[in-house]
């Protein structure tokens, strides 16, 4: 197992240095779901969710929060994101599968801003159906495939 870097000599929590890192071409893709009842996933692919067409404003909220990440987790580094891409699968019975792909030409990679743009999507979804449906589940949110970068190319 490689060592932990985000703890100094102290053990102490810091931001891991990529000052000398080379910029390279990176790709994180990252997959959620949010089960529910088949009544509700009927009302999302009618488009009659009171609160308005539920998959553009979780797309929308998932590629904020993809460019929004280091404000939410401690040690990822701001990133100039040069894409992200949000997908949605609806599927019998009751379930919203959801793909995030996030691009960035960096020193470090966009796998916790594809993570991040996955779970806010699905919170998203959760948020525009809740009146409806108390519940959804939102689960499986996992790291599908990373390009670039010293650690290489990962698939699941």
């Amino acid at each position: 197992m490689e060592d932990l870097t985000h703890f100094d000599e102290q053990g102490r929590a810091r931001m891991v240095d990529i000052s000398d890192k080379a910029e390279t071409s990176r790709v994180a893709v990252a997959h959620g779901n949010v089960l529910m009842q088949q009544d509700t996933l009927e009302r999302i692919r009618a488009g009659r969710i009171a609160k308005g067409d539920v998959l553009a404003v979780a797309q929308v909220a998932g590629i904020m929060a993809a460019k929004q990440t280091s404000q939410l987790i401690p040690m990822c580094h701001p990133l100039g994101i040069t894409g992200a891409k949000l997908s949605f699968h609806l599927k019998d019975p009751g379930e919203v599968e959801i793909e995030a792909i996030v691009k960035v030409q960096g020193k470090t990679g966009v796998e916790m801003e594809a993570l991040t743009a996955v779970s806010v999507a699905a919170l998203t979804i959760y948020d525009m159906c809740k009146a409806i449906d108390k519940s959804m589940t939102i689960g499986e949110i996992y790291l599908v495939e990373k390009q670039g970068g010293k650690s290489g190319h990962y698939v699941r």
